[in-house]
């Protein structure tokens, strides 16, 4: 078909209603070419050669437009421009075979040589054209982004095209021909090639993949990067390399990394209530995640608790951490050591209003103006250094500093946002961690004051009691011992703990004391008074606000130890029971019957009495030496009993005891406190005690001052014979006159005379100053005249009455018994 037919069969189609599509024929068939069509023309504009691409394109041959213009060609020329010059370039739209027209853009230029007068013309498709223009287009952008590298590699990897400009000095650009492993550090630039290699090999591409390189001539320094890369092929699909598109991803790994920080500091520090342990956990997290030192400093009354002064330098701060443990410090920052104080200079001001100071060394240098003072502050290689406040509450506690030392970035202003958001957390940890320090030691100081002395020493036994008070912001708990002297060289030991923490508990814990002190001097029998105790802590509960009284109560162990009897009687309000150390080394828990704790009633108390040799160790203690998290009472008590057998010997010291045991028992930090008492008990020997049972007869009273008489002349108490005469006659006399067989006269000699009556009657006696025309009632009062003190206890089987003279030939006893002589001269 020739150009005229096409024309014709191209006018027919539009008078049907068809229309032509730019590149494409009414039946939608793409015309299109490998390459663009080439045509020369001579001077006249007629087609002179003709190439196959423009066969292709057209789907005329050359022979069919060979010797015709080229105008014929185009479709819709105006008749103006039919005899106009070909212009150098432009879009027309041309004839195809078909009858459909192709939209095209040329170029034309002249062929061979200045004085020829042919041209050639150069056309293709227009939408390949802009497809290609617009590609290049893109190329050139990407290729001017200086956050975007992109690289064309061929399928060995070697550097193809590259817009890569290593961060050199001579700042050069990557040439063709070199590979990733002459630019990156050799581990990068490996990893990087078995990524592009699977690429090239298996055709799936690499989206943003996050990579960390380093340059080769600067292998210290890592950037991040973002990696997308996929497979290039030729028209048949075969791979012929791989193009790779690195983002710069400096910012968002920053932004990132930010996040990561202020969340490890949310989640590290303030989990102590520590101060220099809060401030340790600061410490390690700044250092090496965001500079490559990092020190906290803090006002020396913060670690106290107090609040710190409000002109706050150097002079009144020392280094509380540092971080990493293992750097290389100067000697003018040492854990604990004072930080000197620095000339004022303005941007410290800045400081002083809670906003962090960022130095570099030269800025540094300048504001101390002293070198001397800068090596001996400055850490060996530091060029930056960022110091913020440690604000909270309207205080500054202190300071934190970071420095950044050899290739590591300077510090941005984002990153002096970020520290301001890490101090404001850390101050607050370290605040509640000084108010917790403040709170807790006044508990424990009231604690301990209440506490009795740590170590006694009676005729019944050597005491030495120990407490370590909770850690890990538990508070004091209330746990509390106590060793009371009582009548006739007996000891009460009491072992006892309280239910809640602080100041509270502590409170209660005191009352209690005192209360056990003021029954002990009653000399109950041990479940007596434990009921006396739990009535008490039922009024306690019921006076404490409604929300408070759940947490009232404790448990108790109160023991009295007889050193004439060498028996120990005891009862347990719901406290572990104590463990006896016998004197072959033999440990053991006593088998007692624990009652209820002290805040329940309704239950009695069992009293448990064991034997116990001189010599043997009691232990009595709290459950926070026995029970842990990792373990339960019971196997608490084994290892403290296995303890106790390993560590009570004879030759040691008791206190030295206590403290190792410990030592060894307790946590680092206790949840709940924990209180040991032992006591070594002691024997009175039994030529140091006489007996004698009293008939029910007046003359027995007779009979007793003779007996008694002897048994003070054989221990050589001659100066002691009258006033226990009076005693014994009162005593007996009484127990013949109100008391109830079977009767009897004690006589113990230690450090005091100790003269007991006891009878079955369980009436208690009563003093009281007799009337003039009274022919009964002073036998009472001469006895609380004559002796050092008296009183009377109760039994299960009745009541004894008591009296204590001093052996010593003190001034005080002296004066005493010669004072009641002349007063009394009828005796």
């Amino acid at each position: 078909m020739d150009i005229e037919n096409v024309k014709n069969a191209y006018s027919a189609g539009a008078s049907q209603g068809s229309t032509g599509v730019s590149g494409s024929g009414p039946s939608g068939r793409s015309h299109a070419c490998d390459g663009p069509a080439a045509a020369v023309l001579d001077h006249r504009g007629a087609v002179v050669r003709w190439s196959g691409a423009a066969e292709e394109l057209t789907g005329f041959r050359a022979e069919e437009v060979c010797g015709r213009p080229v105008r014929e060609l185009v479709a819709g020329l105006p008749d103006d421009l039919r005899d106009a010059e070909i212009p150098a370039s432009g879009r027309v739209r041309l004839w195809h075979q078909c009858g459909d027209t192709i939209d095209v853009t040329f170029r034309t230029t002249k062929v061979g040589g200045s004085g020829s007068a042919e041209v050639l013309v150069l056309a293709a498709p227009t939408h390949h054209v802009a497809g290609h223009e617009q590609g290049a287009a893109l190329l050139r952008a990407l290729s001017a982004q200086n956050r975007i590298t992109i690289a064309v590699y061929d399928t060995d990897l070697t550097t193809v095209q590259t817009n890569a400009v290593p961060d050199t000095f001579d700042g050069r650009p990557v040439q063709p021909g070199a590979r990733l492993s002459d630019v990156l550090d050799a581990k990068d630039a490996e990893n990087l090639e078995a990524l592009l290699r699977q690429v090239i090999e298996t055709g799936a591409p690499v989206i943003r993949r996050n990579q960390q390189v380093s340059w080769r001539h600067d292998p210290a320094r890592q950037h991040a990067v973002s990696l997308s890369a996929f497979r290039l092929e030729d028209a048949r699909g075969r791979p012929t390399g791989v193009a790779a598109l690195y983002f710069d991803n400096a910012d968002q790994m920053r932004a990132r990394r930010h996040l990561d920080l202020a969340r490890e500091v949310a989640e590290r520090v303030g989990g102590s209530l520590d101060v220099v342990r809060t401030a340790q956990d600061l410490a390690d997290v700044l250092a090496p995640a965001f500079g490559d030192l990092a020190a906290v400093d803090l006002a020396y009354s913060v670690s106290d608790g107090e609040e710190p002064s409000k002109q706050l330098n150097g002079g009144n701060m020392g280094n509380a951490a540092l971080a990493p443990a293992t750097a290389v410090w100067p000697a003018g920052i040492k854990r604990g050591e004072s930080i000197p104080p620095l000339p004022d200079h303005p941007l410290l001001h800045s400081f002083r209003h809670g906003e962090p100071v960022v130095f570099g060394l030269d800025d540094f240098i300048a504001m101390v103006r002293d070198p001397h003072l800068v090596e001996y502050l400055v850490p060996k290689g530091a060029h930056s250094v960022m110091v913020a406040p440690l604000h909270a509450r309207g205080l500054t506690l202190g300071a934190i500093t970071a420095w950044r030392c050899g290739r590591s970035d300077l510090f941005t202003e984002d990153e002096a946002d970020l520290m301001k958001q890490i101090a404001s957390r850390g101050a607050l940890a370290i605040d509640n961690a000084r108010r917790y320090t403040r709170e807790h030691r006044a508990a424990v100081a009231l604690q301990r004051r209440l506490l009795p002395p740590a170590t006694t020493d009676t005729p019944a036994a050597e005491t030495a009691g120990v407490y370590l008070p909770a850690g890990g912001g538990a508070g004091s708990s209330g746990d509390w011992y106590d060793a009371i002297a009582l009548p006739s060289l007996r000891v009460a030991l009491v072992a006892g703990d309280v239910v809640g923490h602080g100041m509270p508990a502590s409170a209660t814990m005191g009352r209690l004391r005192a209360a056990i002190q003021t029954l002990a001097d009653l000399e109950l029998e041990p479940d007596e008074l434990l009921t006396r105790i739990a009535d008490l802590v039922q009024r306690l509960a019921a006076e404490a606000p409604l929300g408070d009284r759940d947490i009232v109560g404790g448990t108790c162990l109160y023991a009295v130890y007889d050193p004439v009897t060498r028996r120990c009687t005891m009862a347990s309000a719901g406290h572990p029971p104590p463990v006896v150390v016998r004197l072959d080394g033999t440990a053991e828990a006593v088998g007692i019957s624990p009652g209820p704790p002290l805040a329940l009633s309704g239950m009695p108390y069992e009293t448990t009495v064991i034997d116990v040799e001189p010599g043997s160790v009691l232990a009595l203690y709290t459950d926070g030496l026995v029970e842990r998290g990792d373990r339960d009472i019971g196997q608490g008590l084994r290892r403290l009993t296995e303890a106790l057998a390993a560590y009570c010997r004879p030759d040691r010291a008791l206190d030295e005891t206590g403290r190792a045991l410990l030592a060894d028992l307790a946590d680092q930090a206790p949840r709940d406190d924990a209180a040991l008492l032992l006591a070594r008990t002691r024997a009175v020997p039994a030529e140091d005690t006489a007996h004698w049972e009293i008939p029910p007869d007046p003359a027995a009273v007779s009979k007793a001052r003779k007996w008694m008489t002897r048994q003070l002349t054989m221990w050589g108490l001659d100066d002691l014979l009258f006033t226990t005469e009076l005693i014994v006659s009162e005593l007996v006399t009484n127990a013949i006159r109100y008391g109830r067989p079977p009767m009897d006269l004690r006589l113990i000699r230690h450090n005091v005379l100790v003269c007991e009556v006891a009878d079955s009657n369980s009436t208690q006696p009563r003093l009281r100053r007799a009337r003039t025309t009274d022919e009964g009632g002073r036998g009472l009062f001469l006895v609380a005249q004559l002796g050092g003190r008296w009183g009377c206890r109760h039994g299960q089987n009745g009541k004894t009455i008591w009296s204590e003279q001093a052996i010593q030939d003190s001034p005080e006893a002296m004066a005493h018994r010669g004072g009641w002589r002349q007063s009394h001269p009828q005796f």
